[in-house]
């Protein structure tokens, strides 16, 4: 439904994207991964056809992104990173107008997004929250109930409760055959909804992954607490990968090593396991170095 094919657009200095190239299948949540200034915006752009590439195409059901962007944004519902209102007037004026310029004529999945969501449109947008914002964004992107969803960051600003709304209103699209584009540098919020995801480092594609791949091959950490300091020394010697050790309790990475971890445990005196699953984050920081970022 969706793809990208040897894109490149430069702004010098190592910044754009380069020589891009993924595919969004049909039907599915494709979470579009990395930091401020990695080429996430630039890439949601092109395929909006605001951008023209120095190299490369975009294609939306196997129409260009450029030469019919018009007739793209028919069936497509797009949030921006960065959202520009028309401040003097409130939220049900510019929904109004957004239903008018669509020539959408019936307003249910509005006033469903609108209860789901708890955004009280009443009042003027200059005096919105941040969240307000970005619920009204979220209703007029997809009031009209397009097939295609490209979304920018689109939790940015929700509080807990609204991003949780959320991931159930991206998980009913989903059922509902609708493909979703999303990009994101919240791991919790990739791991809950998407089918794939692709890592951009430095303009660059790095890694498209299916996230239940990505997942069953992270980490997990135990924590071992041993009945004495010395029974702890000793498992420690075992050759397992040792994160921490805190007198008599132990903290070991396990990855394919499994049972073999629970096949030793029984040898000694443990009084407690506890388990914490190391989830995309940790891959991420792969790409991206300590601290993630992009410098």
């Amino acid at each position: 439904m969706i793809k990208i094919e040897n894109l490149t657009k430069s702004y010098g200095t190592d910044k754009g994207v380069f020589d891009l190239s993924f595919q969004v299948l049909a039907g599915e949540v494709f979470g579009y991964l990395g930091p401020n200034g990695a080429g996430k915006t630039t890439t949601i752009r092109h395929l909006m056809g605001f951008l023209n590439p120095d190299t490369g195409r975009c294609f939306v059901n196997d129409l260009d992104c450029r030469r019919q962007a018009a007739e793209i944004q028919k069936f497509t519902g797009y949030l921006p990173g960065e959202i520009a209102f028309f401040d003097w007037m409130n939220g049900f004026e510019f929904l109004k107008l957004m239903a008018a310029m669509r020539g959408l004529r019936s307003l249910e999945k509005r006033d469903y997004l609108i209860e789901m969501l708890e955004l009280d449109c009443s009042g003027k947008i200059r005096k919105m929250s941040k969240g307000m914002k970005q619920k009204l964004g979220i209703v007029s992107a997809m009031m009209h109930d397009p097939n295609v969803l490209i979304l920018d960051e689109p939790t940015s600003g929700l509080d807990p409760l609204m991003q949780k709304r959320f991931f159930s209103l991206i998980q009913a699209e989903k059922e509902n055959g609708k493909t979703i584009l999303m990009s994101s540098h919240s791991f919790d919020e990739v791991e809950r909804t998407c089918d794939r995801i692709g890592i951009i480092r430095y303009g660059r594609l790095v890694a498209v992954e299916d996230i239940t791949t990505l997942l069953a091959a992270q980490r997990k950490t135990y924590t071992v607490t041993f009945a004495d300091h010395e029974i702890a020394a000793d498992f420690v010697r075992r050759g397992f990968e040792i994160v921490s050790r805190n007198d008599n309790v132990v903290e070991v990475a396990i990855q394919a090593n499994l049972t073999e971890f629970l096949a030793t445990l029984p040898q000694y005196q443990v009084t407690s396991l506890d388990t914490a699953k190391l989830g995309l984050e940790e891959v991420f920081m792969q790409y991206y170095g300590k601290d993630g970022s992009n410098d």
